[in-house]
């Protein structure tokens, strides 16, 4: 059985960096090489190193990382262009027989590399033609039109969330294949396993309060002071930088812009654990438990041995009944 992709994933501040290359390290001493292929959306921006909570110099010295400060604050990476990246240097990695161990807290970017979802292109003109129409005729109309063209995919679809009826029926339009065939399913279509760091709401709160004031003393004010002029729309959406911004131009003070980069991130933490609690495939580890790394590589251990089918009819299922939570 080949050796599958480990993907590790879980809240921010859970400690997937350091499980990553704690696995690398294992694997390194059984006389297997492993490298480790960034998913965080931010930390492929060069510069965004104390927001992003990016791998320090040491950390990227001790095992070998792919996809980290690739792109300028200016440019704008997106899911689909990540897949691509993703994928090639997964392909890359295991034709040297390298193991490739993927990390990072961004939901969707975890299951682009691996996963079997497809990015749709936009078309301005399609997507302008529904939104006058929804001015003109309502939400509900274009409703009604999509549940006629793509009924599986209206049927798990809010009716009053208009954005995202706009964009069914101009993928549909576009690619003349129903919006469901591109939403994901829970299927591999790279062999991987899926570890999930878990902790309990207080430990997850206290480790980013900690993380927060780190980012306080180690400089993220005059990192975004630095990088301001050329953020660009995409990079700025960064959780913290906004607030830096605002703390540079004298909105807010230092305590209150802490305190709300604290709150925001641990309401950030609740959604990853929320979306990647939906995935049945992954096996859930104690982030604090003394034997964390025996686990994990007991698990892959498992894993590469065919103790348990990827491709599991009950995951692919359950997926089904959460096809509209994929924001547009």
């Amino acid at each position: 059985m080949a050796q599958r992709v480990v993907s590790i994933v879980g809240p921010t501040a859970s400690g997937k960096t350091g499980l990553g290359i704690a696995i690398a390290k294992r694997l390194a001493e059984q006389g297997e090489r492993a490298e480790i292929v960034n998913a965080d959306a931010y930390q492929m921006y060069r510069g965004m190193d104390i927001g992003t909570a990016k791998p320090t110099a040491e950390e990227q010295a001790a095992v070998p990382h792919h996809l980290i400060d690739i792109i300028d604050p200016e440019e704008s990476m997106s899911v689909a262009r990540f897949q691509e990246l993703a994928r090639q240097t997964i392909a890359d990695l295991q034709s040297r027989g390298i193991r490739p161990i993927l990390v990072g807290g961004s939901g969707l970017y975890a299951r682009a590399a691996i996963d079997d979802i497809s990015f749709p292109g936009t078309d301005p003109e399609i997507r302008k033609k529904y939104e006058e129409r929804e001015k003109t005729e309502g939400a509900g109309a274009l409703f009604e039109e999509l549940k006629a063209k793509d009924p599986e995919a209206a049927a798990r679809m809010d009716p009053h969330n208009p954005r995202r009826t706009i964009r069914a029926l101009e993928v549909i339009e576009l690619t003349g294949r129903p919006y469901s065939a591109s939403l994901p399913r829970y299927r591999y279509v790279i062999p991987s396993v899926q570890i999930g760091l878990d902790l309990s709401r207080e430990d997850l709160d206290h480790r980013i309060d900690l993380r927060t004031k780190q980012m306080m003393t180690n400089g993220f004010v005059e990192e975004v002071e630095r990088l301001r002029p050329r953020l660009g729309a995409t990079a700025v959406r960064a959780l913290g930088y906004q607030q830096i911004i605002d703390l540079l131009d004298g909105i807010w003070d230092e305590y209150d812009t802490f305190a709300d980069i604290a709150q925001k991130t641990k309401r950030l933490a609740r959604k990853q654990m929320g979306w990647f609690g939906r995935d049945p495939r992954i096996h859930w580890l104690q982030a604090l438990n003394p034997k964390l790394v025996d686990n994990a590589m007991a698990i892959i251990a498992h894993a590469d041995a065919g103790d348990y089918d990827p491709i599991d009819a009950q995951a692919d299922a359950y997926v089904q009944h959460h096809l509209g939570d994929i924001a547009a």
